[in-house]
C-alpha cells in the first residue's frame, strides 16, 4: 500500500510518466513502420479513486491495462504501481495487492482449438473455496455478490454464469489496485449493479484504486471518480468526473458518443483507418515473414538475417 509523503499526502496508487510503448517485433524493436500503441502518456490515480477509461476499438485501453499489470516490459521508472514497477516487481501481482481481470476465460488446446472456454466437471464452489489464504467470510460474500451458485459445473455453465466465476475468482485476494478491461459484457443489469457496489465499497471502505475500460456505460454516471479517454493512443483527457457537466446531468453517453464522433471525423480527414492507424505501407511480404517465425507463404528464405533457416533467395 502506497506510503503517506512528509506533508501527509498519500503517494500515487498508479503513476504513469512519459509512457510509450510499441508491441515489438521479433527482435525485441518496435515492429517497421507501425505506430506506438500508447504515447507519452502521463497520469497519476490516488488511492481510493475509481477511473473509467473510455476510448474507441483500437485506442490502447486494453494495452495499457495489460502494461500498468506487468504483463509487458516497459522502463521501470515509466509504470509504478503502489510504488513498484509492475513487470519487473512480480510480487505485485502474485501477492494479488496488484490483480488485473480481462479477456475470456479460455484457453489454447493443442489438436482441438483456439479459445476453448475454461471447462470441466467440477463444481464452482470447490474452485472458489479452496483458494489458499482466502478468509471464508470474503468467499462466501463474493459468491453472494456475484450470485454463484456453488454447486454450478463448470462443464455445463452459460457464457454469463462462467464470467461471474471468473470474477469471483479474481477478486478474492484483497486487492490494492483493480485493473478491469471489459469484464460486463456476459452480465445482466442486476448482476453489474451488484459488482459494481461492491467496487465501490471496496474504494471507499478499504481505500483502493480501480481502472475499468467499458464500451457500456448505463448506470454508471455516478460510479466514477475520474475518467480518461484515450485516442490513437493519447490522452486526451483526464479529470475528475465533477468537471463534466454531461456526467453531472446524467449523460455520459452523450459525453463518449460526442468525443467518438468527432474522433471518427478526424481519423477520416487525416486519412486514417477507423481504429486511428495510418494504413501499413505496401512492401514485399518482408513484414509479413517477420511475424509468421520468419516465414511468408511460399517463400524458401528466412528474413531473420544470419538464423540457422535463412537459405538463397
Amino acid at each position: 500500500m502506497p506510503a503517506a509523503a512528509s506533508n501527509g499526502v498519500c503517494s500515487p496508487a498508479v503513476q504513469v510518466s512519459g509512457l510509450t510503448f510499441s508491441y515489438p517485433d521479433l527482435d525485441g524493436t518496435p515492429a517497421p513502420g507501425t505506430e506506438p500503441v500508447v504515447r507519452n502518456m502521463t497520469m497519476d490515480l490516488l488511492p481510493g479513486q475509481r477511473c473509467l477509461l473510455i476510448g474507441a476499438n483500437g485506442a490502447g485501453k486494453s494495452t495499457l491495462l495489460r502494461v500498468l499489470a506487468g504483463k509487458h516490459m516497459v522502463p521501470a521508472g515509466s509504470v509504478r504501481v503502489l510504488g513498484q514497477s509492475p513487470f519487473h516487481d512480480t510480487q505485485l501481482s502474485g501477492s494479488g495487492a496488484l490483480s488485473y481481470i480481462g479477456g475470456s476465460w479460455d484457453r489454447d488446446i493443442a489438436f482441438a482449438g483456439y479459445s476453448i472456454p475454461l471447462q470441466g466437471d467440477f463444481p464452482a464452489g470447490k474452485m472458489i473455496r479452496n483458494v489458499p489464504g482466502i478468509p471464508a467470510e470474503r468467499s462466501e460474500r463474493l459468491m453472494k455478490v456475484l450470485d454463484v451458485n456453488p454447486e454450478w459445473r463448470m462443464h455445463q455453465v452459460s457464457d454469463g454464469q462462467r464470467r461471474r466465476v471468473q470474477l469471483c475468482l479474481g477478486l478474492l485476494r484483497p486487492f490494492q489496485v483493480l485493473l478491469l478491461d471489459e469484464i460486463t459484457v456476459d452480465l445482466d443489469v442486476l448482476g453489474r449493479a451488484d459488482l459494481f457496489a461492491f467496487l465501490r465499497e471496496e474504494c471507499e471502505e478499504r481505500n483502493v484504486t480501480i481502472i475499468y475500460a467499458t464500451h457500456i456505460f448505463d448506470g454508471l454516471e455516478h460510479w466514477p471518480t475520474h475518467v480518461m479517454y484515450l485516442a490513437r493512443g493519447e490522452l486526451q483527457a483526464f479529470q475528475p468526473v465533477d468537471t463534466f457537466p454531461e456526467i453531472q446531468r446524467g449523460d455520459l453517453l452523450g459525453l463518449v458518443c460526442s468525443w467518438l464522433t468527432k474522433e471518427r471525423e478526424f481519423n477520416k480527414a487525416d486519412g486514417r483507418l477507423p481504429d486511428g492507424t495510418k494504413a501499413a505501407p505496401a512492401d514485399d511480404g518482408l513484414n509479413l515473414a517477420n511475424w509468421n517465425n520468419g516465414w511468408a507463404a511460399g517463400r524458401l528464405a528466412s528474413s531473420i538475417k544470419h538464423s540457422s533457416n535463412a537459405v538463397l533467395r
